[in-house]
């Protein structure tokens, strides 16, 4: 994912970011692996920023023919406006309107950096870039904030491009919902570098070390419908 400029909405200024920690909770404090665990600010931005999908898991109390809440987890695009996490979606949507009454959620968002091959099966691992976080949010309302918050999901889809399309008419911006969580219950955890094998192992026979994998752009495909050029 393209980095958003300098002047971006989603930018933070150095001094707020280079030395803050969110407080651990008993949620957000690492159980295992402790090491790779995090509360850096700066670090869970910046996986907030890169990552183009994140699960919001909730409970939904009110499923028809269902005789208990069920936890459901739902895959949509996250983005960042200073310190709260943004996600949209339809108004009438069950995610939306059961976090809109209040309801808690938990969210995360996993970036997949590669495959660790070790010498044995038990040590293969995956280096990757995570962040959980938990809260409760805030339904966006006001008009301008937010046209603002939308523009922002455009700049991290394509830096300049919320001056390029039209806006939200008045019809668009009633059907759609944007909530805000706070980054103020979360972690981040990562794994990175070699595999780590067993000293018994170390002479096994077989390739070991990561194989990166990235997400990256392809050749844009051009809408039919368009005139080329």
């Amino acid at each position: 994912m393209t980095s958003l400029p300098a002047d971006s909405a989603l930018s933070d200024s150095a001094a707020s970011v280079s030395s803050a920690a969110l407080a651990q909770t008993p949620r957000t404090r690492p159980v295992r692996l402790g090491d790779r665990g995090s509360h850096d600010v700066a670090q869970i931005h910046a996986i907030i920023d890169e990552a183009p999908i994140c699960h919001v898991g909730f409970v939904d109390d009110a499923i028809k023919g269902h005789g208990s809440p069920s936890p459901m987890v739902i895959p949509t695009v996250p983005w960042r406006v200073g310190d709260e996490l943004m996600i949209h979606g339809a108004s009438s949507s069950r995610m939306i309107r059961r976090l809109q009454e209040g309801g808690e959620a938990c969210i995360t968002l996993s970036l997949i950096d590669g495959w660790v091959l070790a010498r044995s099966a038990f040590h293969h691992s995956v280096n990757y870039r995570s962040v959980m976080l938990f809260g409760r949010p805030r339904l966006v309302s006001e008009e301008t904030e937010k046209r603002a918050a939308l523009d922002a999901l455009m700049e991290k889809i394509e830096p300049g491009r919320s001056a390029k399309v039209r806006a939200p008419n008045v019809q668009e911006l009633k059907a759609t919902s944007v909530l805000a969580f706070p980054i103020a219950e979360a972690s981040a955890k990562r794994r990175s570098g070699p595999p780590a094998d067993d000293a018994e192992d170390m002479a096994h026979p077989v390739w070991a070390g990561v194989v990166p994998l990235r997400l990256t752009a392809g050749e844009p495909e051009q809408d039919p419908a368009q005139t080329a050029g």
